[in-house]
């Protein structure tokens, strides 16, 4: 079985009143049977790997480049965040996939550079509405698991995130027999792939997930977490969303 993971993905948001929310969740969460993580902006890392030092919490970035140094000016080598303290680094989120042309051989190359510096990569895969609609969802997240995903013998340090690109942000969520069906075909395709180490891999859901829908998320085969966005920024928010996690472990 995979170990369950939440992890917050702050995107471009936070600030000073943000990061001292970790102290509340750092308080909360000395110990805990699930990985609970929370990324964000990168001038953040080093400040808030620091507050919740002896918790259960864990510290990911957002992004990393390819190349473990050179002449990449304002990017940031997978090494320098390990250094920092991070565990985890989300790789092909589709904000980084419309916003700088990133292709599954790119994030391929990223999670590939995280697994070189002892990390966690989290790697995001997901369809637009136009694809949900034209009934390509499957064909669309199959070929970027099997693109997106490097060849690896350690397999068990990765884990899939799937983030219908519809239901970001939007306040929409993909229904439980949507959310299901890529599910069970992304464990099918990871077991084919991999064999009994693909049963290990967490599968996240990410999309609008909050308080209210996280139980019934949850309860879905082959969910074993969730990638939160919004709903990470404040502890009031996201602690439910990770108890609700607890309460099925």
């Amino acid at each position: 079985m995979s170990r369950k993971l939440v992890a917050g993905n702050w995107k471009m948001n936070g600030g000073a009143s943000t990061l001292a929310g970790l102290n509340d969740l750092a308080a909360a969460y000395q110990e805990a049977p699930i990985d609970i993580a929370v990324c964000p902006p990168a001038p953040f890392l080093a400040h808030a790997d620091h507050i919740v030092s002896g918790s259960a919490i864990e510290i990911g970035a957002q992004d990393c480049h390819t190349a473990a140094s050179g002449a990449h000016t304002g990017d940031v080598a997978a090494g320098m965040l390990a250094e920092l303290g991070c565990a985890y680094v989300i790789v092909g989120h589709s904000e980084r996939r419309a916003d700088h042309g990133e292709t599954n051989a790119t994030v391929a190359a990223k999670a590939q550079a995280v697994l070189d510096a002892d990390m966690r990569p989290i790697i995001c895969i997901g369809e637009s509405l136009d694809q949900r609609k034209a009934g390509q969802t499957l064909e669309v997240v199959a070929e970027q698991l099997a693109q997106s995903v490097p060849d690896t013998e350690a397999v068990h340090q990765l884990v899939v995130a799937y983030e219908p690109i519809w239901a970001i942000g939007t306040g929409e969520v993909a229904t439980i027999e949507q959310i299901a069906e890529v599910h069970g075909e992304l464990r099918a395709q990871l077991v084919d792939r991999f064999g009994e180490e693909g049963v290990g891999v967490p599968l996240l859901y990410g999309g609008s997930v909050k308080a209210g829908n996280a139980a019934d998320i949850f309860d879905v085969a082959h969910v074993d977490g969730a990638l939160v966005g919004g709903a990470s920024l404040k502890p009031d928010d996201f602690m439910p969303i990770v108890n609700a996690m607890l309460a099925r472990v």
